[in-house]
C-alpha cells in the first residue's frame, strides 16, 4: 500500500512537473513574443518620434516664414494704399490736362474763326479801295481830256487874232480860259478830297483790323532818315521787329525759336538763319528780314507820277533781288532742319510790303515759286500764334501722355505685388498640405496614434499623454489674404495698357 501509495505521488510529481515544463515553455514562448513586440514598438516608436521632431521642425519653419509672410503682407498692403493714392492723383491731374487742352482745342479754333472773319473784311475793303481808286483815276483822266479839249478849242477860236491883239486885250481874251480852268482845278481839288475821305474812312476800318502793323509801319517811317544809309543797320533793325513781334506772339526765345543759328552745307560752307522756328515734333520754320527802304522812301516823296513810278520800280527790283538773295541759300535743304519747302521772308515796313504787292500782282507768286513766302507783320501775326497753340497742344498731350506712363507703372507694380502674393498664397497651400500630410498619417485610421495607445497602458514610466492633433483648414488666414485681394481687385483703369491682374491669392489657396 505504501508503494502503491508512493507511486501515486511520484507520478503525481511526474504530472505536476511535466504539466511545469509544458506551462513554462508557453510563457517563455509568449515572453519571447511580447519581447519581439516590444522591440519592434520602441522602433516604431523611435521613428514616430524622429518623425515628430522632423515635423516640429518643419512646422516651426511653417510658422516662421509665416511670420515673415505677414510682415510683408502688411507692408504691401501699405504700398498698395499708397499706390492706390498716387493713381487716383495722377487721375485728377489727367482729367484737368484733358479739360485744359480742350479749351486750348476750343481757343485755337476761336482764333481760326476770327482770324478768317478778319481776312475777309480785310479783303473786302481792299477790294473797295481798289475800285475807289480805279474810279479816282478814271475822274481824273475824265477830267484832263474835258480840259485838253476846250483848251484846243480856245485855242483854235483865239489863234487868229492872236496876232493883233494887245497884250491887255490877250489877257481879257485868256481870263474865261483862267476862270474855266480854276474851274477844272476846283472840281479836280474836290474829287480829290472826296477820295481822300473815303480813303480816310476806309483806312481807319482797316487801321482797326491792322492796327499793330500800322503802329509798326509809322515806327519804321520814324526811322528812315537813320536807316537810309547804313545796311547793317537796316538789318538789325528789321531783326529786332521780327524779334518783337515773335514775343508779342507768345514764343520765347531758346525754348520756341533760336536766333543767328548756323549750319553747314553739303559743300562745307556756313550758313546762318536770321531766326529759326521749332515746331512740335522736332520740326522747324525759317524767318528772314529783309528791309527795302530807300526806293519806297523815293516814292513816297516824289513830285510827279513818273518819278513815283520809277521809285517804285526800283523798290519791286530790291523786292525781287532780296527773294532771289534769300532763295540762293537754300536754307530748307540744311542737314538738321526739317522745314517745308519754303522760307518766310519778314518785310518790317507794313507801308512797303502792301505797296509792292498792290503795284506788282505777280510779285508774291514769283517769291513763292522761289520757295518764300512774304509776309508782313500783320500776316505773320496768325503764323505765329498758330505756333504758340501748337506748342500749347504738345505740351498738353505730353503731359497726358506722362500721365498715363506713371499710370501704367502704378499698374504694374499692383500686378507685380498681386503676382508676390500668389506665389505667397501658394507657399501657405504647400505648407498646409505637408501639415494635414503629416497629421493624417500620425492620428488616421492606419496611423501611429492607435498602434501605439496600447503601450502608455502596458509600460508604467509612462508620465505624459500624446497631444490632440487636428487637421489645419485650407483656408489658412483666408479672412486676412481675402481682405489683401479685395484691395488688389478695385478697378484701376489705365487707357492703353493691356496688362491684367494674376492669379489672387485666395482663389491659389481655394484651389490647394
Amino acid at each position: 500500500m505504501t508503494l502503491t501509495m508512493i507511486a501515486a505521488v511520484i507520478a503525481a510529481l511526474l504530472g505536476g512537473a511535466f504539466g511545469w515544463l509544458l506551462t513554462q515553455q508557453t510563457f517563455t514562448r509568449k515572453m519571447a513574443a511580447l519581447e519581439h513586440d516590444h522591440e519592434l514598438a520602441e522602433d516604431e516608436l523611435a521613428a514616430t518620434k524622429k518623425l515628430l521632431r522632423e515635423q516640429e521642425a518643419k512646422t516651426d519653419a511653417a510658422r516662421e516664414e509665416k511670420h515673415q509672410r505677414d510682415i510683408d503682407v502688411s507692408a504691401m498692403r501699405q504700398q498698395i494704399s499708397d499706390l492706390k493714392g498716387r493713381a487716383d492723383e495722377l487721375l485728377q491731374r489727367l482729367a484737368r490736362t484733358e479739360a485744359q487742352l480742350e479749351e486750348e482745342r476750343r481757343l485755337s479754333g476761336q482764333l481760326d474763326h476770327d482770324y478768317t472773319e478778319l481776312k475777309t473784311t480785310l479783303e473786302q475793303r481792299e477790294h473797295h479801295f481798289r475800285e475807289q481808286f480805279a474810279s479816282l483815276e478814271e475822274t481824273k483822266k475824265s477830267l484832263s481830256r474835258e480840259f485838253e479839249n476846250i483848251a484846243n478849242k480856245i485855242f483854235e477860236e483865239k489863234g487868229k487874232t492872236f496876232t493883233t491883239t494887245s497884250k491887255n486885250s490877250l489877257d481879257d481874251m485868256l481870263k474865261p480860259f483862267r476862270e474855266q480852268i480854276e474851274g477844272f482845278q476846283k472840281r479836280i481839288n474836290e474829287v480829290h478830297d472826296a477820295s481822300i475821305r473815303g480813303n480816310a474812312d476806309l483806312n481807319a476800318e482797316i487801321k482797326k483790323v491792322l492796327d499793330v502793323g500800322l503802329k509798326m509801319s509809322t515806327e519804321a517811317t520814324n526811322l528812315t532818315s537813320a536807316l537810309k544809309g547804313d545796311s547793317q543797320q537796316r538789318g538789325a533793325w528789321g531783326e529786332a521787329q521780327l524779334r518783337r513781334t515773335l514775343e508779342m506772339s507768345g514764343l520765347v526765345e531758346k525754348e520756341h525759336f533760336e536766333v543767328q543759328s548756323a549750319f553747314t552745307d553739303e559743300n562745307g560752307r556756313r550758313k546762318q538763319t536770321d531766326y529759326l522756328i521749332r515746331l512740335p515734333d522736332n520740326k522747324h520754320i525759317i524767318i528772314d528780314s529783309k528791309v527795302s527802304l530807300n526806293a519806297y522812301d523815293r516814292a513816297c516823296s516824289a513830285e510827279t507820277p513818273q518819278a513815283q513810278q520809277h521809285a517804285m520800280d526800283e523798290h519791286i527790283m530790291a523786292v525781287r533781288r532780296h527773294i532771289d538773295d534769300l532763295a540762293s541759300k537754300d536754307y530748307t535743304n540744311l542737314a538738321g532742319i526739317r522745314s517745308p519747302s519754303f522760307v518766310l521772308m519778314f518785310m518790317p515796313i507794313e507801308a512797303a510790303y502792301i505797296e509792292a504787292l498792290k503795284t506788282n500782282k505777280g510779285l508774291f507768286e514769283y517769291g513763292y515759286r522761289k520757295g518764300i513766302v512774304l509776309v508782313s507783320h500783320t500776316t505773320l501775326i496768325p503764323i505765329l500764334r498758330t505756333v504758340s497753340n501748337l506748342w500749347m497742344i504738345e505740351r498738353s498731350n505730353s503731359e497726358a501722355r506722362e500721365i498715363s506712363e506713371r499710370a501704367g507703372e502704378i499698374f504694374n507694380t499692383v500686378c507685380l505685388v498681386a503676382e508676390r502674393l500668389s506665389k505667397l498664397g501658394g507657399t501657405l497651400t504647400t505648407a498646409s498640405n505637408q501639415y494635414n500630410a503629416t497629421v493624417t498619417s500620425l492620428v488616421g485610421s492606419q496611423g501611429l496614434y492607435g498602434r501605439v495607445e496600447r503601450f502608455g497602458k502596458l509600460s508604467e514610466k509612462v508620465n505624459k499623454e500624446l497631444p490632440k492633433l487636428e487637421i489645419s483648414h485650407r483656408d489658412f488666414e483666408h479672412e486676412r489674404m481675402a481682405m489683401i485681394v479685395e484691395a488688389i481687385q478695385e478697378p484701376t483703369a489705365v487707357e492703353g495698357d493691356a496688362a491684367v491682374l494674376p492669379e489672387t491669392p485666395s482663389q491659389a489657396v481655394n484651389e490647394g
